[in-house]
């Protein structure tokens, strides 16, 4: 499938948008810029040494929860998410992995900014010969009409979660989980 390239330079734009409101974050951000400047198929993940991903901290209608899931692959509670696949509108990736993984069609963004950053690594997976690789994960604020959900196969839980059930979440949520709920409005 084939996708327009400016839905790259209005990424590149994002992501500069995205440090001049969080210059702690600065790092992070340039590293993600520099991948996607250098790294022609950044956004496929055949790219074996890391690829562009796509998730978002998903609020329920009265903002006061959020939606994570207890990841099947990782054994962590996250935010819903995934892989580009070759699409460069990162939004609209992020948006179509929150359906697929929650079950929720109706789920709106709340700006096409980018909410957060964070580049982590995958491990290893030896019996599918999937090696440990970085996913450079762009994440954005959206909402639910609804707290209905269905559990999909990427899953083992789906969990609506107050900041405060953040701490008693077992297994624990990950890191940058923690740093999304403190953005938390």
């Amino acid at each position: 499938m084939e996708f327009p390239q400016d839905h790259r330079s209005m990424l590149c734009q994002q992501i500069a948008t995205y440090i001049d409101s969080h210059p702690e974050r600065k790092e992070t951000a340039e590293k993600l810029l520099h991948f996607v400047l250098d790294t022609p198929d950044c956004f496929e993940r055949s790219h074996a040494a890391g690829h562009i991903t796509g998730s978002v901290w998903m609020l329920n209608p009265e903002g006061n929860k959020a939606l994570l899931t207890l990841h099947r692959k990782l054994k962590l509670w996250v935010q819903p998410g995934g892989h580009a696949d070759g699409d460069p509108d990162v939004l609209r990736v992020a948006l179509r992995e929150a359906r697929e993984e929650s079950g929720i069609d109706a789920i709106r963004a709340l700006s096409p900014e980018i909410y957060d950053i964070d580049i982590h690594t995958i491990p290893a997976r030896p019996a599918t010969g999937e090696p440990e690789h970085l996913h450079y994960d762009v994440r954005y604020l959206v909402q639910a009409e609804h707290e209905q959900f269905a559990i999909s196969d990427e899953s083992d839980a789906l969990a609506w979660v107050t900041a405060e059930d953040l701490q008693h979440l077992t297994p624990a949520a990950d890191e940058a989980v923690l740093r999304l709920a403190a953005l938390w409005p």
